[in-house]
């Protein structure tokens, strides 16, 4: 019995019994938490999670500052089984990672598969070269357009800087010498539009229509001549205009100036008129004529060429006379006096020089149908033409 009890102090008095002392009062205490492990997420070498469930951990507690991730070895790892489209990326603060500790020369990024994945769109993104919106598309977003205006230094310095080195004098003379040779020649042209030969019932005839210029592109003199005849007879009709030819469009002239009539009699008229292309190439020429006896009478004139080939040319042409009141002593009727329809096919030998053959028809209208008459005349004739078109 004595030895029983002197055992009971013994145990009594170890630290196993020092341990469990008081274990009676744990009700009352709140006990630490362990510590855990930091919760990786990732998945075994087989793909199967761990058995460790970490759904329920609050990772929003968690240093990862005190973590030491360059002691990390993620060769160890296998990347290629994580499913990265089961991560919320978009809520990563990446402004508060040290990256510099990451080495990427340790990574394999020839194995990634770019083409499973799926691009954001980026507005601040220049397309590339023969991507659509490339190659001067309309710019959406921050791509700058290249548009903006010069600089408000651009041209705040003197009209004529070069005047300050070279002195006025010589750069005024240099300036007149840049615009004559830019546009400012002087050319003279002469043309026979038609010098034909009028092949008709009764005595044949003959035609002349000349014009040429000497000047530049804005102003010219002009000069004009036309009459024609039958052979053996006098000259019906023969006239010669000096002209001021100002150019009043890219297309058409201004012309004001003289006309001087020799046949059938002497008779000096006013001229003013226009001539010029007209749209569809249509060339154009008209004009009135007042005399000095107070007579006012008009000419339009209207021709095409329709090139068959490039030296084979169709001309169809139209030429009308008006009058403002009668004029019997030089047959000229009020209204409509004469009109003339005529088609003549041409080949350029050369472009200055065009032999041609074709038919016109004229007639005499109204009350100079009346004059032609009354002179033994008939008011409408059929001309066989052949004649010659240059110029130089």
């Amino acid at each position: 019995m004595t030895r029983t009890i002197a055992l009971l102090f013994a145990l009594a008095a170890s630290p196993v019994a020092a341990q469990h002392a008081g274990h009676g009062g744990h009700a009352g205490m709140q006990q630490a938490e362990p510590e855990k492990a930091p919760a990786s997420g990732a998945d075994t070498a087989d793909g199967k999670a761990t058995a460790k469930d970490n759904a329920g951990s609050s990772h929003s507690g968690m240093d990862h500052g005190a973590m030491n991730h360059g002691s990390m070895n993620h060769d160890a790892k296998n990347h290629g089984s994580m499913d990265h489209s089961s991560m919320s990326q978009g809520t990563m603060d990446h402004g508060t990672m040290d990256h510099s500790g990451i080495d990427h020369g340790r990574m394999n990024h020839g194995a990634v598969d770019h083409s499973r994945m799926t691009p954001q769109a980026a507005d601040n993104v220049a397309p590339a070269p023969g991507a659509p919106g490339a190659g001067g598309a309309p710019s959406t977003g921050t791509v700058p357009t290249f548009e903006a205006p010069p600089p408000a230094a651009a041209g705040s310095g003197p009209a004529r800087a070069a005047d300050a080195i070279w002195g006025a004098d010589a750069m005024r003379a240099s300036r007149q010498q840049l615009k004559t040779e830019n546009g400012g020649q002087r050319f003279f042209w002469s043309m026979a539009d038609r010098a034909e030969y009028r092949a008709r019932d009764g005595r044949a005839g003959y035609l002349w229509d000349l014009q040429g210029f000497y000047g530049g592109d804005i102003d010219k003199f002009f000069y004009k001549s036309e009459g024609e005849g039958s052979f053996g007879e006098k000259i019906e009709r023969a006239e010669v205009q000096a002209l001021w030819s100002h150019a009043i469009g890219p297309w058409f002239d201004l012309q004001t100036g003289l006309r001087q009539d020799f046949a059938p009699r002497d008779r000096t008229y006013a001229v003013i008129g226009v001539q010029g292309l007209a749209p569809y190439r249509f060339e154009v020429d008209t004009a009135l004529f007042l005399s000095d006896t107070g007579d006012l009478t008009a000419r339009a004139e209207a021709e095409l060429d329709q090139r068959i080939t490039q030296r084979l040319i169709l001309q169809p042409r139209a030429e009308f006379n008006f009058a403002g009141q009668d004029v019997p002593e030089l047959g000229i009727g009020a209204g409509l006096d004469r009109a003339e329809l005529g088609l003549r096919l041409r080949y350029e030998i050369a472009r200055e020089f065009a032999p041609y053959i074709g038919i016109e028809q004229e007639w005499r209208v109204g009350r100079s149908a009346d004059f032609a008459r009354a002179e033994g005349e008939r008011p409408s004739a059929t001309n066989f033409v052949a004649g010659v078109r240059l110029w130089f």
